[in-house]
C-alpha cells in the first residue's frame, strides 16, 4: 500500500497551534494549491487542503509560518469521523505532514517583488538552513556560492 502526499502551496491564514493534555505540541493550516490548467473562463483554480503537522515541527510552522507563506509539505492523506453536537457523522480529510518545508525567506512577504534564490528550510527533522542567494540586503552577505559556483577544497580536507 502506498499513500504518500507532496504538497506545494501558499497558507490561507495563520497555522493555529494548540497543545494536547499530554503537552504535544499540534499545528492545523490550510494549503491553497493551484490546480496545473485553467478553467473554461481561462481563469486557474486552487484547491484548499487541510494540514496537520505534530510535535517541534509544528511549533516551528506556527513560529515562521503566516498567511501567504509559501510552504512544501510532505507527507499522507488521513480520513477521521466524529459525532458533532447535533449528534451528526462529520468526515474529515486532511494531510498529516511529516515533513514541512519553508520554500522561501522570512521577510519576503515584505518584499514580493524581490527576486529570492531557492532559500528554504526543512523543519520536519529538527534541522534547516533559511539562508537566500538572490538578495545581498538581508543580512546574508557573504556567500560562498556567489563567484562562478565552484568550491576551492583541498584534498586534505575531504573525508575520504
Amino acid at each position: 500500500m502506498l499513500n504518500r502526499v507532496v504538497l506545494v502551496g501558499r497558507l490561507t491564514r495563520d497555522p493555529e497551534l494548540r497543545f494536547t493534555p499530554n503537552g504535544v505540541a499540534v499545528a492545523n493550516f490550510t494549503l491553497a494549491v493551484n490546480r496545473p490548467f485553467s478553467n473554461q473562463q481561462g481563469e486557474r483554480e486552487a484547491d484548499f487542503i487541510n494540514c496537520v503537522v505534530w510535535r517541534k515541527p509544528a511549533e516551528n510552522v506556527a513560529n515562521f509560518l503566516k498567511k501567504g507563506s509559501l510552504a512544501g509539505v510532505d507527507g499522507r492523506v488521513q480520513t477521521r469521523s466524529y459525532d458533532n453536537n447535533e449528534g451528526k457523522r462529520v468526515f474529515i480529510t486532511e494531510v498529516v505532514a511529516e515533513s514541512v518545508q519553508f520554500l522561501e525567506p522570512r521577510n519576503s512577504q515584505n518584499n514580493q517583488n524581490q527576486n529570492f534564490g531557492g532559500s528554504q528550510g526543512n523543519y520536519g527533522s529538527g534541522s534547516g538552513n533559511a539562508g537566500s542567494s538572490g538578495n545581498r540586503s538581508n543580512g546574508y552577505d557573504n556567500d560562498p556560492f556567489s563567484n562562478d559556483g565552484s568550491i576551492d577544497i583541498s584534498d586534505d580536507d575531504l573525508p575520504f
